[in-house]
């Protein structure tokens, strides 16, 4: 089995930073209609960075997989940073190409988080990540 589907399955069977924070600075709910994928994404902001991150969800591998890859990576990183993460961050970071099919699995973490910090500082969400 290829190494980057095998850290898919061990991302999906046993998720990274799963759970709820209990009095997080923001957080996001979304859903891909596409897969039926839902994810919750609780964000905690100190000095703009994100101190610590958790979700709670189900869907595919794909998305929980990436939800769970996504929240190690973006743990002590500026908002500034992931404002700028796009489609080709998620499928650098899973490590393989899912295809037009389940890319919006892929990046449906990525939109929640950006969408969860667009909240916190009260700004209009843009079309970048209106499009993931």
């Amino acid at each position: 089995m290829d190494l980057f589907a095998e850290q898919i399955i061990s991302h999906y069977e046993h998720p990274h930073n799963k759970g709820k924070l209990v009095k997080p600075s923001a957080s996001m709910h979304e859903f891909n209609p596409t897969c039926g994928d839902e994810l919750t994404v609780y964000l905690n902001v100190e000095d703009g960075k994100i101190k610590d991150v958790k979700f709670e969800g189900s869907g595919c591998a794909i998305s929980m997989a990436s939800a769970s890859i996504l929240t190690d990576y973006i743990k002590g990183r500026s908002i500034k940073d992931l404002e700028k993460m796009g489609v080709k961050d998620i499928v650098d970071l899973l490590g393989l190409d899912p295809g037009p099919a389940r890319l919006k699995c892929a990046t449906l973490s990525l939109r929640t988080v950006k969408e969860a910090l667009f909240l916190l500082e009260h700004k209009k969400v843009d079309d970048a990540t209106k499009a993931l």
